[in-house]
């Protein structure tokens, strides 16, 4: 994850939300909510901001590089789940995938597979990565 270009204090979330998944397909935007929702019931604490320069929605304990926990990015055909601690967490289904020296992603095809157990378990897993943060 790169550094987060910080929308206006004043827009509500919700709205940066809506806008950034208008850009999307209506079947993306369906596996977007659907993750999102998903990672909000496991953190609802979660401070939740919408980067547009990267054209992504980032979780964390901060907005701060080293709290940030969660992405949820848009390609053409999928929606990546990126994980800050990738690389170390458990993943006994083999859904990470990606190079990066800690942070990896795991790429979300559908509604169902935006709740599903492995998915569940590997953002609980990135939670427990980082108790305090």
């Amino acid at each position: 994850m790169t550094a987060l270009t910080h929308a206006p204090s004043t827009a509500p979330i919700e709205a940066d939300v809506e806008r950034l998944l208008a850009e999307h397909s209506p079947e993306l935007q369906a596996i977007e909510r659907a993750l999102r929702g998903t990672i909000r019931r496991a953190y609802p604490e979660a401070i939740e901001q919408v980067d547009f320069g990267n054209k992504l929605i980032a979780f964390g304990r901060s907005m701060k590089m080293r709290g940030l926990l969660f992405a949820i990015i848009a390609h053409k055909s999928h929606v990546n789940l990126q994980l800050a601690d990738g690389l170390e967490l458990p993943d006994p289904a083999g859904l990470v995938e990606g190079t990066g020296k800690r942070i990896r992603h795991v790429k979300i095809r559908s509604v169902a597979e935006a709740s599903s157990p492995a998915v569940l378990a590997l953002i609980q897993a990135q939670l427990a990565a980082r108790p305090g943060g």
